[in-house]
């Protein structure tokens, strides 16, 4: 038997997408990600961008206070969010989201979930995040493990079939 959790068709408590939608015309297109009036709307903190090269994986990390926006603007990624809470009613759960040039999709991730993201297109994944805190230099608010850590249910290997 597998270590490895099958990912959930069932949200995370507290994990929140929102459908994108590019409107093109014969001058380019414009996406809107994430506005002050969106249900989902928490606060802003910042703005950067992350990128992975093809089959590169990012993780895992998570937040104590932080909320974050993973958007993937060029390429494919693949985030998955993993619920270690003590008390959440998912806990255990595991979420795969497949995002980019062939599905614009926003992920808010709430604080204390592990998360991480791996390229899985042919060229580097541009992944944008909009969390709700500032980055503390000093102090940052963030625990980290390896991307191939036992404790997470996660096998980032490909799966064919």
């Amino acid at each position: 038997m597998s270590r490895f959790a099958a990912p959930s068709p069932r949200l995370i408590e507290g994990v929140r997408t929102k459908a994108l939608k590019a409107i093109a015309d014969e001058r380019g297109r414009v996406m809107e990600i994430l506005r002050a009036d969106d249900d989902l709307f928490v606060r802003f903190g910042q703005c950067y961008l992350t990128t992975a090269y093809p089959g590169v994986v990012k993780a895992w990390h998570r937040h104590a206070k932080q909320t974050d926006h993973f958007v993937c603007l060029r390429g494919m990624a693949k985030v998955v969010l993993y619920d270690d809470r003590d008390g959440s009613p998912t806990k255990g759960l595991v979420n795969e989201f497949v995002i980019g040039d062939h599905n614009p999709l926003l992920v808010q991730i709430p604080p204390r979930v592990f998360h991480g993201f791996k390229c899985v297109s042919e060229h580097e994944a541009l992944v944008v995040n909009l969390p709700t805190e500032p980055y503390a230099h000093t102090q940052p608010d963030e625990d980290r493990l390896d991307a191939h850590d036992e404790r997470i249910p996660y096998d980032w290997a490909r799966r064919d079939g």
